[in-house]
Order: structure tokens, then C-alpha cells, then sequence
């Protein structure tokens, strides 16, 4: 475990923690968006656009990273237990998975709850997707946390509509199952330094208002992923949500998918956002970027 790795976890266990476990959700809003400004760096020279994407069914906004005009395009999914959040909490991560892959990225500013209601985020995401799918080169899907619960909601939802796949589907610690049956959100609950566990049912009340947790649509551990492109997933081991991810890789593997699961150690949820002070969120980065880039060149609705 490097210094650095050490430092954060214990500023984390400290400060953002206990703000998780007891702030409001406005409050909880307010401070990831100043602090996501004030520390959390792009690439230098890294240019975001505004746009709007979508058709007859709506406009989703989404922020826009350019790069390369020649390869697949990123659709990122921001996290924030789809409560909190936004594509500029995000937009200095997604700018580094572009900048270590020169492919161009949109992040999808997905309407959150209270103020929207499940299956509205989805929803989104499923315009924000018809949208791009016949992108010359391609459409890959990411997200972290709940973020990534979503991108793999998103995978379910276009093999259950038989829409044109993506080349692949990256995740980190991705929130998978919203009836929280995992062993380590119960083992972990200790262990990790920013997700408090007493805190999760009040948020998925929030994003559910009264909707089945095992609908596929919300939690994508109980979706239909047969035909599905390869997935890369990512979590630590200290994680209240290993198990969603371990779980979902395993759910994966029996339909057929091609899946990478990696587990590292000791670090805090979504550890890649922290690019520029964790010297283990480059080398993810860097090792995601790579995984990226030896996806088969095949068009996204072979």
C-alpha cells in the first residue's frame, strides 16, 4: 500500500464519511460539486462542450469531452447513488479515461431523484444511447458506482430491446444490486472508508419510490445480458459493494459474456476519481485504457 494510498483512506474515513452518514442530501450535493472543482484536475488543455442528445422521445444533456474522430465514442455514466452527482462532479475522470485512450466521451447528465423518480434515470440513458448507438466506430458504455449500475442496467435494457450493442462495457465498484444481499455490505461495513452502509435503503427508497429492487431495470444483477459484449469491472476489496461486483461477474460469465474482473486492495470506492493524488488510480486507468483499446474493432451492431 503506498503513503498516499494510506493518507487518503484515512482523510476519507475522517471527513467524507461521516458527512455521507449524517448531511442532508442538498448538503451532500453542494460539497461534492465545490470539492469536485476545486481538487479533482483534468488533463491540461482538455476542452468540454455542452451538448444535448436525444430525438422525438426527449433531449438528454451531457457533457462532452473531444478527442479522437476516428475511434469508438465513451457514454459515461456519472455515480452518486443516483441522488448525487453530475457530469461535473465526473468530468475530470472521464477526461482522464479519454486523455489515456484518445477517444471522445460524453457524460450523460441522467435526471436524479428525489426530484425524478425511478425508472426516469434509465430512461434517459436509454434516449442518450438510440441517440449515438450508429456512431461510425462504435459506442462504449462505462460508469462507476451507481453510475455503473446504470451503464449495466443500460447493457440488460439493449439486449432485452434488441438494439445494436456496444463494443464493450467498463465499471468501477459499480452498485448492482439495490436489495443490498451482498455478504460484504454487511462484512465491509466497517472496512470502508466512505460508503456508509445505514445510509443505503434511505437512497434507494428515494431513487425507487415503491418499485420492485429486483426489477432487472434497477438492479442489472437480475438482468438478461445474453449477447452482451465483453465487460471490465473493477472494485476493492474493502468495498460494502464487493459483492456486487463479484456477484455480477459471476452473473455475467454464466450468460456467455466475456468479463475482466479485477479486485484490488484496501482502496476507497471509485479510488480511479482520485487521478493525480493515488498513484493506484493511474494504474487503473492506465490498465482500463488498455482493455479499451484491444476491443475488437467490429462494428456496434455485429
Amino acid at each position: 500500500m503506498s503513503i498516499r494510498q494510506h493518507l487518503l483512506n484515512c482523510w476519507l474515513r475522517t471527513t467524507e464519511k461521516p458527512t455521507l452518514e449524517r448531511a442532508s442530501h442538498d448538503r451532500i450535493r453542494r460539497r461534492f460539486e465545490r470539492k469536485a472543482r476545486t481538487f479533482l484536475r483534468s488533463p491540461k488543455g482538455t476542452v468540454f462542450d455542452i451538448k444535448g442528445v436525444g430525438g422525438t422521445a426527449g433531449s438528454v444533456p451531457t457533457l462532452s469531452v473531444e478527442a479522437s474522430d476516428d475511434g469508438p465514442l465513451i457514454l459515461y455514466f456519472h455515480g452518486g447513488g443516483y441522488v448525487f452527482g453530475s457530469a461535473h462532479t465526473h468530468r475530470a475522470l472521464v477526461a482522464w479515461v479519454s486523455h489515456y485512450t484518445d477517444l471522445s466521451a460524453a457524460i450523460v447528465s441522467y435526471r436524479r431523484a428525489p426530484e425524478d423518480r425511478f425508472p426516469t434515470a434509465l430512461l434517459d440513458a436509454v434516449i442518450a444511447y438510440r441517440f449515438v448507438r450508429n456512431a461510425p466506430n462504435g459506442i462504449i458504455i462505462g460508469g462507476d458506482s451507481a453510475g455503473g449500475g446504470m451503464a449495466l442496467a443500460l447493457l440488460g435494457e439493449i439486449s432485452r430491446l434488441g438494439l445494436p450493442q456496444p463494443l464493450g462495457t467498463f465499471v468501477m465498484s459499480p452498485l448492482t444490486d439495490l436489495t443490498f444481499s451482498g455478504d460484504s455490505f454487511r462484512d465491509n461495513e466497517r472496512l470502508d472508508v466512505v460508503l456508509p452502509a445505514k445510509r443505503a435503503s434511505e437512497l434507494a427508497r428515494l431513487y425507487l419510490n415503491g418499485a420492485d429492487p429486483t426489477n432487472p431495470r434497477a438492479s442489472p444483477l437480475f438482468a438478461d445480458f445474453t449477447g452482451a459484449g465483453p465487460v471490465w469491472m473493477v472494485a476493492s476489496d474493502r468495498e460494502i459493494l464487493l459483492d456486487d461486483t463479484l456477484r455480477m461477474a459471476e452473473k455475467l460469465k454464466k450468460q456467455g459474456v466475456d468479463v475482466t474482473c479485477k479486485i484490488e486492495s484496501n482502496l476507497p470506492h471509485v479510488w480511479p476519481l482520485f487521478q493525480g493524488y493515488l498513484p493506484e488510480a493511474d494504474d487503473t486507468l492506465r490498465d482500463l485504457a488498455g482493455w479499451i483499446k484491444a476491443l475488437s474493432p467490429r462494428s456496434s451492431d455485429s
